[in-house]
């Protein structure tokens, strides 16, 4: 008999959020972040991130998430603070710079210079952030995998 193959998991292309309301949930968010939209309807709207996106759906039942979050990678950690302090929004206790949505969605936020997660240079290219980099504890992470020369300043 034999063994059947596995698909490998390799990224995410999207991650979809409960909102209760399309345009309330796209002025908030451009109230936190700088963004275009891939598309949009009256039940969705599509957050573009290069070669990833974020969609928000209408239909949202209530309920704040607790444990359950995602991470979103940005460019400037601080500019996030800041537009949260702007927008009268208090990150969530703990050691993470995590805060809720309206709709209770739970949101941590991630530098991208400090984690392993990296985008092709051409698709940091196309949205205009070429000048990004990694800080060294994040490129020996992804050396050690084989996922950038060692030595690299950036990947």
């Amino acid at each position: 008999m034999s063994e059947s193959r596995k698909a490998r998991a390799v990224g995410l292309n999207h991650i979809a959020l409960e909102v209760g309301d399309i345009d309330e949930a796209l002025a908030f968010y451009r109230r936190l972040f700088d963004f275009e939209l891939r598309g949009r309807s009256g039940t969705s709207a599509f957050i573009d991130l290069g070669d990833q996106f974020l969609a928000l759906q209408k239909g949202w039942t209530g309920g704040a998430d607790n444990g359950r979050h995602f991470g979103l990678v940005v460019d400037d950690k601080d500019a996030v603070r800041q537009a949260l302090s702007d927008a009268g929004i208090q990150p969530l206790p703990g050691r993470f710079l995590d805060f809720l949505d309206p709709w209770g969605n739970r949101i941590e936020i991630v530098g991208y210079d400090n984690i392993q997660f990296t985008k092709a240079p051409a698709v940091l290219r196309g949205m205009g952030l070429e000048h990004l980099s990694k800080t060294e504890k994040a490129i020996k992470e992804l050396a050690d995998k084989g996922m950038v020369a060692s030595g690299s300043r950036d990947t």
